[in-house]
């Protein structure tokens, strides 16, 4: 009688154990450590005669003002703590639009933001830019070029306090960064 309570036991746990590994498979596990979403709970308990769903847990939200959570952030299996879309980031105060010119780092990407000066002395407008570093969700792909849309949000990280939010695909043809187009 004993053995047989302690085999059950061990098929509900390993049962537990299993959807378990479902999940963790289910997200991208590329660093040291553990990356889950702080707002699905892995750890329940599944009730017998229940059965489990093949679709993992996933945490997605509308960031608002109009623009549509991409497909990615709803299907896809990253984990990234400042996505507007899957983590703990709101969007609040400007939306720009620049051009993207770097995507070497991970996860940020700097775009550059082209604006004219006006000179009274002269009564003309001279050519001036800025470049600006923004954080960029796993669910976008942009390239070199690519006009993006991006919100401000809480500070990211030491020069980090923008989120891209929409990307508009290459429109640029040669150097992204010898081409001065107002947006």
């Amino acid at each position: 009688f004993g053995s047989s309570l302690l085999c059950c036991g061990f098929k509900r746990l390993s049962l537990h154990l299993a959807e378990t590994l479902d999940y963790i498979q289910a997200m991208d596990q590329t660093e040291k450590a553990f990356q889950k979403q702080d707002a699905v709970f892995i750890g329940s308990k599944r009730l017998l005669g229940k059965k489990s769903s093949k679709r993992s847990m996933r945490y997605w939200r509308n960031v608002g003002l109009s623009f549509a959570t991409p497909k990615e952030a709803k299907e896809g299996n990253y984990v990234d703590k400042k996505c507007p879309f899957t983590g703990n980031v709101s969007i609040r105060g400007k939306i720009l639009k620049g051009m993207v010119i770097s995507t070497k780092m991970k996860r940020t990407i700097i775009i550059r933001r082209n604006y004219l000066h006006y000179i009274k002395k002269f009564n003309r407008f001279e050519k001036r830019h800025s470049n600006m570093a923004v954080h960029c969700s796993p669910c976008f792909e942009p390239k070199e070029g690519d006009i993006v849309t991006v919100g401000q949000c809480r500070p990211l990280s030491k020069t980090v306090r923008f989120n891209v939010l929409k990307v508009e695909k290459n429109q640029i043809f040669g150097n992204p960064r010898k081409v001065f187009m107002l947006f």
